[in-house]
C-alpha cells in the first residue's frame, strides 16, 4: 500500500512516499532519491522493498521539483540547487517519522540510495548513528568537502559502485572503503566490472541499465537489510 505523507523536517513540513508491506508492518528503510527527484524510478525502489516486507519512505528533497528523464540539464540544476541543510534536515525527519511510525517494528533504519542519494546515505547515516543501522548506497558517496565525520559512522555499509563512472569514480570507492575499514568501520564497496553510472535505474535514462545484474543484486540487498535493520 503506497501514500503520500507529511512529517515534520525542524519546524518545518516536508512529504515523502510511503509503501507499507501486505502484512502491514515491517522494518523501516529510507529510500533517498537520484537528482531527478522523486520519480517513478525511485518510487519502484520502494515499491520494491514494499513488497519484500519493509516499510518503505522516500523522501521528496525537492519539495515537488522534478527532472524529466531527458533533461539532464535540470537535474543537475536541481542537485546543485538542493540546499545542504534542508536536505539533512528532510532526511533526519523522514528517519523519525519512519522510526516512531506504528507499522515500522525495527528500532533501527536502513538506508538505500541511489547516485545522488548514494552520496547522501552515507551523511545521514553519520548524522544519525542513532537510528540508521544499514547502508546501501548505489554508484554515489561523498567526496572531498562533502565527506562527514566519519568517526560517527556506526551502520554497516554495503554499496554497490559502477566501473565506469566518472561521476564517482572506482578508484575513490576503493580509496574510501579502505580509509573506513581503516577506521574500523563495517563497510563493503562494490564495484560492479563493465557497469556505468545508473546500472539498477529502471527507467535507464542513461542507457545503462544491466537488468540482469540488477536481478542478481536485488535479493542481497534484501537480505543485507533483513540481517541489519532490527
Amino acid at each position: 500500500m503506497a501514500e503520500t505523507v507529511e512529517f515534520h523536517s525542524n519546524g518545518n513540513v516536508a512529504s515523502g512516499y510511503l509503501v507499507k508491506p501486505s502484512t502491514g508492518s515491517g522494518p523501516g528503510v529510507l529510500v533517498i532519491q537520484e537528482w531527478w527527484g522523486l520519480d517513478s524510478g525511485i518510487k519502484e525502489m520502494a515499491d520494491r522493498l514494499g513488497a519484500a516486507g519493509f516499510v518503505a519512505l522516500a523522501p521528496d528533497l525537492y519539495h515537488g521539483e522534478l527532472a524529466a528523464h531527458d533533461e539532464m540539464d535540470k537535474a543537475g540544476h536541481l542537485m546543485r540547487s538542493l540546499p545542504p541543510d534542508r536536505a539533512g534536515r528532510d532526511m533526519s525527519g523522514a528517519v523519525d517519522y519512519l522510526s516512531s511510525h506504528p507499522a515500522v517494528t525495527s528500532e533501527g533504519i536502513g538506508v538505500v540510495g541511489f547516485c545522488m542519494g548514494g552520496m547522501l546515505s552515507f551523511i545521514i547515516a553519520a548524522n544519525r548513528p542513532d537510528k540508521v543501522k544499514a547502508v546501501v548506497p548505489f554508484y554515489g558517496f561523498p567526496q572531498g568537502e562533502m565527506e562527514p565525520d566519519w568517526s560517527k559512522l556506526t551502520a554497516s555499509v554495503s554499496g554497490h559502485m559502477a566501473e565506469h563512472d566518472a561521476f564517482f569514480p572506482p578508484a575513490a570507492a576503493r580509496a574510501l572503503e579502505a580509509k573506513l575499514r581503516g577506521m574500523g568501520k563495517n563497510v563493503t564497496l562494490t564495484v560492479h566490472p563493465g557497469t556505468g553510472h545508473a546500472f539498477m535505474a529502471p527507467h535507464n535514462a542513461l542507457g545503462t541499465l544491466n537488468a540482469q545484474l540488477a536481478a542478481r543484486i536485488w535479493p542481497k540487498v534484501v537480505s543485507f537489510l533483513q540481517e541489519t535493520v532490527r
